[in-house]
């Protein structure tokens, strides 16, 4: 088991350790795309207001948008060899991280809350159990799946890949047998609102997996081509992400009334009954499965790696890996149990808010990784509050809340919307103004701040971390 089981957590892998081909980024995020959280975010553009034909576009735009920022942040596991939160440290100090990743771990409870209400649905239906049980049951298997690891996580991908690719053209098939597509898309009126609403609602989906996707690149050799893993898991993550979207904003084009707050059971039913109901549920609880799987794993990397800013420890016993994960399944399910009933509205407001957080953090990330540092860190430094990077980087922080307050005027969600939104005929554009201003503000603030810069790459890993761990 002790081949099986991850040995490391958030401390640099070593060269001696590295395997795999960046076409891994392809089928794992194939994988964690191809569910029914994503069908039921292409299900929100239509719900929301937009027509088919649209949403469909929309969504595709805003995952191209989306998935190529997200990709930018894969690029960088080979190099650092590191998860993708650690990196935050030479942006905002060793413990001045800590508060995007407070955020970060809010959103992975989130995701694992609302995955874990449709999967539960699947569950309970398959086993005969009940929603709460169901619910109850998936947590656990998420909670020790993720446990296990990086080896197993992949596996996952590559396996929900393939079966829920042949499972989404066979529904596909059963859909356009029930409804017509060229009447499904005869509605061409363009309302540019809520066709930003389906932009957005893609674009978040992509953006939300920005503070863990290095986590599932880091163990790629050193050589492997930064170009290679962008496009690989660009193109799986778009792939997966419009397949799914673009089946929802069908669906519940074609029966609304039948798939609005019913989406498990409407997506059975097309298949059909007995055994092939069956076969449908688990399939659906795979691919929710791999999804949460990986957001129970970034929860944990972001909490080691912000209380290590703290204490300094980089390893973690088998124990207390065990007590990180029991502790995410405790409260993720806790609030997959409490929320069940208002999930759809929940989710949208959830998915929109998110961004408010992890667009700033992108930005900022993005522009010191690859047009400041030069892909230049100085590693060791990244857990040492006295070294180079600082335990507090005030500017950093100052820019983040800046892009955070920027965006405040352009947002739309179901508590609050911003006093600018009305004159842009209510779209959100939040995201955006997100992306944009701290990206030039930061570079402004950081661009001569060359002490931070190593002279050269300093994250070759020590000699006595070289050898294999047992």
């Amino acid at each position: 088991m002790a081949g099986v089981v991850e040995q490391r957590s958030i401390d640099v892998v070593p060269d001696a350790e590295r395997h795999g081909t960046a076409f891994s980024q392809f089928t794992l995020w194939l994988g964690a795309n191809l569910q029914i959280t994503a069908v039921v975010t292409g299900a929100l553009a239509v719900v929301f207001g937009a027509n088919a034909f649209w949403s469909v576009l929309g969504l595709l735009l805003g995952n191209l948008l989306g998935g190529a920022v997200m990709a930018l942040h894969s690029a960088q596991g080979p190099r650092l060899g590191l998860p993708q939160m650690i990196s935050s440290r030479a942006q905002f100090g060793v413990r001045g991280a800590v508060v995007p990743l407070a955020l970060v771990i809010i959103m992975y409870i989130g995701f694992f809350a609302s995955g874990t209400v449709l999967a539960g649905q699947a569950v309970g239906h398959l086993t005969h159990l009940g929603d709460t049980t169901g619910i109850i049951a998936f947590g656990a298997i998420t909670a020790f799946a993720a446990a296990v690891g990086y080896r197993l996580i992949h596996a996952l991908g590559r396996i929900a890949g393939l079966v829920c690719a042949v499972a989404f053209v066979y529904l596909g098939v059963r859909l356009l047998e029930r409804a017509d597509l060229a009447a499904l898309l005869h509605d061409r009126a363009f309302d540019f609102p809520v066709f930003l609403l389906a932009v957005s609602l893609s674009a978040s989906w992509q953006l939300a997996f920005g503070p863990y996707v290095a986590d599932y690149s880091r163990y790629l050799p050193r050589r492997t081509s930064a170009r290679a893993t962008f496009w690989w898991t660009l193109s799986g993550s778009v792939l997966g992400s419009q397949w799914s979207m673009t089946f929802g904003a069908l669906a519940a084009a074609a029966a609304p009334a039948a798939f609005v707050g019913h989406e498990v059971s409407y997506i059975v039913g097309l298949g059909g009954v007995g055994l092939m109901a069956s076969v449908l549920y688990f399939v659906i609880a795979l691919g929710k499965l791999t999804i949460n799987v990986l957001n129970t794993y970034g929860s944990f990397m972001s909490m080691v790696t912000s209380v290590s800013g703290f204490r300094g420890q980089r390893t973690l016993s088998p124990r207390g890996r065990s007590l990180y994960f029991a502790g995410i399944m405790v409260v993720g399910t806790a609030v997959a149990l409490l929320g069940k009933t208002s999930f759809l509205t929940s989710f949208k407001d959830f998915l929109l808010f998110l961004l408010t957080f992890f667009t700033p953090w992108s930005a900022i990330n993005l522009v010191d990784y690859y047009l400041i540092s030069k892909e230049r860190y100085d590693i060791p430094a990244l857990s040492d509050p006295a070294g180079r990077y600082g335990a507090w980087n005030g500017k950093a922080l100052l820019v983040y809340g800046v892009g955070l307050i920027a965006q405040l005027p352009f947002l739309v969600t179901h508590f609050y919307t911003g006093p600018l939104v009305a004159p842009l005929g209510g779209a959100d554009v939040s995201w955006m103004v997100g992306l944009v201003v701290p990206a030039a503000l930061y570079w402004l603030a950081a661009r001569r701040d060359t002490d931070r810069i190593p002279a050269a790459d300093t994250g070759a890993v020590p000699t006595a971390e070289a050898a294999p761990r047992p």
